[in-house]
């Protein structure tokens, strides 16, 4: 069986091959994909350099199992004519909540999988870890409510924020000015208590997804 990582070049990209480089796995070949200007580029896994391949041009059936790692909009486009050939694995929100898609936590649901269609739709983060917790707990006592608050790094908001989140530091121990860009207030040593943009209800898209997603789980 072989692998593809679809964004390998990103930073979800890239933890997915340092997992895959650790992990037990049984794979025979690992494919790298990415937008033509990482295309060429080479990353090192398990002692040898793999060329990444430009997505335009990229055959979708030399893997058995693709992962997306690319985001929402990548995975829009790209993830159906993947499914044709492949199965796809699909780290973005874009599937989530689309009935005919499986929404699969391995500890908590893995009989979802049974109705893909060569498409299985990963859970947000926050999402993964809380239902892991609940679903012992789901079984015994059977949960109506959860209060649940999550501390979650910039990280989560791409290369730009966490960029933005050095630069920001730099300057405040530098006592220049701050400029806030990629968040609505200063980052640096600071929280901000919002992820994603807010609904008309007051919720944020963050606060939505853990709440849509842990049912739909």
């Amino acid at each position: 069986m072989n692998f593809a990582i679809i964004g390998a070049s990103g930073n979800v990209g890239r933890k997915t091959i340092e997992i895959l480089e650790k992990s037990e796995i049984p794979f025979k070949e690992l494919f790298l994909v990415a937008s033509p200007k990482s295309a060429g580029k080479k990353i090192k896994f398990r002692k040898k350099e793999i060329e990444i391949s430009s997505l335009d041009n990229y055959d979708f059936s030399k893997a058995q199992i693709t992962i997306f790692a690319a985001g929402s909009q990548i995975a829009k486009e790209w993830a159906p004519k993947a499914a044709k050939k492949t199965i796809v694995i699909d780290n973005s929100s874009f599937f989530r909540m689309q009935n005919n898609i499986p929404l699969v936590v391995p500890e908590v649901n893995p009989n979802a999988l049974k109705k893909h269609e060569n498409i299985i739709a990963n859970p947000n983060c926050s999402t993964i870890q809380m239902v892991l917790v609940l679903k012992p707990l789901h079984d015994e006592y059977k949960i109506k409510r959860v209060v649940v608050s999550t501390y979650q790094a910039v990280s989560g908001a791409g290369k730009a924020a966490m960029d933005e989140l050095f630069d920001q530091t730099k300057n405040f121990l530098d006592k220049k000015d701050i400029i806030a860009k990629n968040f609505t207030k200063q980052i640096a040593f600071n929280l901000i208590p919002h992820i994603d943009t807010f609904e008309k209800d007051g919720y944020t898209r963050e606060e939505l997804k853990m709440t849509n997603e842990t049912k739909k789980i």
